[in-house]
């Protein structure tokens, strides 16, 4: 019945298309077989026609426009939040386009390449090839703001081809979707991050020789790689202050997003600063590996609450984690601070070595591991209260059902089959 009231778009279009068929051979016919006189009823024929061919184009191209939906307006919030990652990859175009002209070729490249490169002669007799150090300076800021488009561009990459087909299959809540998008996206980064920071320890020897911790040189200068790493993960958490108002996170969870965001980079930022770049290297391995843990565990809680085993003992291991990522940061500022005391510090330089450096290094360590320990365990009682709770709402739920049904029947203790108002009792009123 649907299918006569409302005939598809299609259907029109293929029968008005038959119907000017019928009207050209009739026409021809007509016009062979009929006079003068034949003309004029062939004209009213052809008006018909014609009136009926129009009307069925008209109500398919409806139908189509009917079907079409509207865009946001242009610059408006609906339309930022669906076209960031374009808006964004249109401007960095602009930076990369950028090296294609002689003009703005060297501002581009500030903010593309690694700046403050200086090159050493080799150290040793057989080296022929000098390296090529760098230090930190005012130019990485422009650097750290281009890798950040790139983040924003590879989170809303991976969100939409992978989480939100994830999300569409899964068919999770809405209370579920954000934190499920939240494990994804940090379930990445940790992953690539961890590979890419032990590919680095491994090639500058840093786990075959621990002495290199605190006895790196020059004590002021880095590879390329490792400062192409610390670039990169100071843009990934600054790129995350944008993405709170593109993922539209709700007011209740910004707050702990913040602290999350600003504590990671205030350590990044310090080890890249005081030159403790393998220490810094080293503890975030420790962190980011137990944190990809704890974001896996997450994900396979999400999609079935049957691995919450899984999830406690994951509560072991970051514990463990957190009290060897605390031995290493104290014996290795120990031994790197235990050599002398340079009476006139320069932090430029990465002469940091003061009793009041070491100081600020142990209680930052100390302070956010008791910190994270602190979360972890307030998170862990908020699960074993939603536990607690979902499992006493069944049984509440049946002693109600019980007593309603044992009351059903009963009247002052004794089984009655009609109710006050039933119409055996109002018959009888009635008599």
């Amino acid at each position: 019945m649907l299918s006569l009231a409302r005939p598809s778009p299609l259907i029109d279009v293929f029968w008005a298309a038959a119907a000017t068929r019928h009207w050209l051979r009739d026409g021809k016919q007509s016009l062979g077989s009929c006079g003068g006189g034949g003309a004029g009823a062939v004209r009213s024929s052809r008006e018909r026609q014609l009136r009926l061919v129009g009307g069925n184009l008209g109500s398919a191209t409806m139908a189509f426009r009917k079907k079409s939906t509207k865009n946001p307006p242009v610059l408006s919030h609906e339309f930022i939040l669906q076209n960031h990652a374009d808006l964004v990859a249109c401007v960095g175009m602009f930076f990369v386009l950028g090296l294609m002209f002689e003009g703005t070729a060297e501002a581009s490249i500030v903010f593309i390449t690694l700046q403050h490169g200086v090159t050493f002669p080799a150290a040793e007799e057989r080296a022929t090839e000098s390296k090529f150090l760098y230090y930190y300076g005012i130019k990485d800021l422009a650097t750290v703001f281009f890798y950040m488009l790139v983040a924003i561009i590879i989170h809303a990459t991976i969100q939409e081809y992978v989480l939100d087909k994830i999300n569409r299959r899964m068919q999770f809540p809405k209370a579920k979707q954000s934190k499920f998008n939240e494990s994804g996206q940090f379930s990445v980064f940790y992953l690539v991050s961890c590979i890419w920071g032990t590919f680095i320890l491994i090639s500058e020897n840093c786990l075959s020789d621990p002495t290199l911790l605190w006895r790196a040189h020059p004590h002021n200068m880095m590879t390329f790689q490792m400062k192409f790493f610390y670039i990169s993960q100071l843009a990934y958490w600054f790129h995350a202050f944008p993405e709170l108002y593109f993922q539209r996170t709700k007011k209740q969870d910004i707050p702990r997003q913040l602290v999350y965001m600003g504590l990671h980079l205030f350590h990044i930022a310090g080890a890249y600063l005081l030159y403790l770049n393998h220490l810094g290297l080293l503890l975030l391995m420790m962190h980011y590996f137990v944190e990809l843990l704890s974001h896996i565990c997450d994900l396979f809680y999400f999609s079935d609450e049957k691995y919450q085993k899984e999830v406690s003992l994951w509560a072991v291991v970051f514990i463990l984690g957190r009290l060897v990522t605390l031995i290493v940061s104290v014996l290795t500022v120990g031994f790197h601070l235990a050599g002398g005391q340079n009476r006139n510090p320069d932090a430029f330089t990465g002469n940091v070595n003061v009793l009041a450096a070491k100081i600020a290094v142990l209680s930052s360590s100390c302070t956010i591991q008791a910190y994270i320990t602190w979360n972890l365990f307030n998170v862990q009682l908020q699960r074993w209260v939603e536990e607690d709770a979902t499992l006493q709402a069944p049984s509440v739920k049946k002693k109600r059902t019980k007593g309603r049904s044992s009351r059903k029947g009963t009247e002052n203790g004794v089984a009655t089959s009609n109710r006050v108002d039933s119409p055996y009792k109002r018959k009888e009123k009635s008599s």
